[in-house]
C-alpha cells in the first residue's frame, strides 16, 4: 500500500490527515457518524481497546510513593508529561489517577506498544 502524499497526489487519489499526532493516544483510532433525530450529523470516535500489557518491554517498574502524580512520573521516565497514557496502557488503566491512588503500587514503566526491548545480554 503506497503511505507517500506526493505519491498519492501524482496519481490523484486522496488521502486523508490523521486528526491527532503520532503521540497521542487516539492516534489511528478511526472516526464514525451519527445521525441525530434533527438531522445534524454527529462525528465521533470509535472504541479505543486496552492493548494487551504483555505486548509492552519493560523497561521498569516505579513504585509509587505519597502525593506522586502521573504526569511527573511520565515526564521522569519518558520525557514528556503528555505520554501519561502510555504508563496507562502498560498497566491495563482506563483511569489514569487510579495508577497513583495506593501508595507502594508498582507501576510497568514499558517501551511503547510494538517496540521490541533488549533480550538479556
Amino acid at each position: 500500500m503506497m503511505t507517500d502524499p506526493l505519491q498519492l497526489m501524482l496519481q490523484g487519489r486522496t488521502f486523508s490527515t490523521p486528526l491527532f499526532p503520532a503521540t497521542s493516544r487516539y492516534y489511528g483510532v478511526e472516526t464514525a457518524t451519527l445521525t441525530a433525530p434533527d438531522g445534524r450529523t454527529i462525528i465521533y470516535l470509535k472504541r479505543r481497546f486496552l492493548p494487551q500489557p504483555e505486548n509492552f518491554a519493560l523497561l521498569q517498574e516505579h513504585v509509587v510513593t505519597e502525593g506522586e502524580r502521573l504526569d511527573n512520573i511520565t515526564a521522569h521516565y519518558l520525557g514528556d508529561p503528555e505520554q501519561f497514557w502510555q504508563v496507562c496502557d502498560a498497566n491495563r488503566a482506563m483511569r489514569p489517577d487510579e495508577l497513583t491512588e495506593t501508595i507502594g503500587r508498582r507501576l510497568r514503566i514499558t517501551l511503547p506498544q510494538g517496540i521490541p526491548g533488549v533480550s538479556d545480554a
